[in-house]
């Protein structure tokens, strides 16, 4: 689906068989032109923030995909938008103020106007997500999310990476313990946000349908080159595939 010629997502090394899926909801700033283009009444300076869009995490993304010879999809619309990561129900879908800085051109959005950028995005990204997923029968997803190292005044956040789970905690669980044999490693885990958003995409397309699964937040100081986003997909790589390998050797002996 296109809305004004823009696509809502794309998605990277689509022929690929593997049965991980490697996704980021946040993986753009852009704003469509049929939202006005540009920066949604907001400094140039905002866009670039985390309150736009997950710094760092497209690139690594792509690079984890391509290292592990996986699909990807990413969203080609920033989270303020509308936010593929909330539920259609939850308040925070359509931000208006986020971390300090008010959003002009959300100010006035009303239910019909939220409803036209659910159907010209948030619909799209996860008709192809759910596509994506539907491929394998046994599909593994990653989701790839980034984190600023300080958020609105508050203390600043030690963690390198953060692990979030909800119930389903059966690749976190395993990822989360190889994670903490990594020597120089602050490892968080269900930080530095919890690990469940009712709605949300891992709620979505993961837990609703008995899918393996973890989300991967990154410091984005530490993610900000193409060098440093290659040099994390390369070292998450084996340690994905070694968990999945532990995991599913749980899973047989119980």
């Amino acid at each position: 689906m296109t809305t004004d010629t823009f696509e809502p997502f794309s998605v990277h090394g689509a022929d690929r068989q593997s049965r991980w899926l490697i996704t980021c909801d946040h993986a753009s700033n852009a704003v469509p032109p049929c939202i006005g283009g540009g920066s949604l009444g907001l400094p140039d300076a905002d866009m670039q923030r985390h309150i736009a869009y997950d710094v760092g995490a497209a690139g690594v993304t792509r690079a984890l995909a391509d290292a592990l010879d996986a699909p990807a999809v990413l969203s080609n619309f920033s989270r303020m938008v509308i936010d593929p990561n909330r539920g259609l129900d939850d308040p925070t879908l359509l931000m208006k103020l986020y971390d300090g800085s008010v959003i002009p051109a959300n100010r006035d959005a009303d239910l019909v106007e939220k409803a036209r950028r659910v159907d010209a995005f948030h619909a799209p990204y996860h008709n192809a997500y759910a596509d994506l997923a539907a491929r394998q029968d046994d599909t593994v997803i990653v989701a790839m999310h980034s984190f600023t190292p300080q958020l609105n005044g508050r203390p600043p956040r030690p963690w390198h990476i953060g692990i979030l789970h909800a119930h389903d905690d059966r690749l976190s669980n395993a990822l989360l313990d190889l994670l903490h044999t990594e020597d120089d490693l602050c490892v968080g885990k269900n930080e530095p946000y919890i690990g469940h958003l009712p709605g949300d995409a891992i709620d979505r397309h993961a837990l609703q349908t008995g899918r393996a699964n973890t989300l991967i937040e990154l410091r984005n100081d530490l993610i900000e080159t193409e060098d440093q986003q290659v040099a994390w997909a390369e070292r998450l790589a084996p340690i994905l595939t070694n968990a999945l390998i532990q995991m599913e050797a749980k899973n047989a002996n119980n």
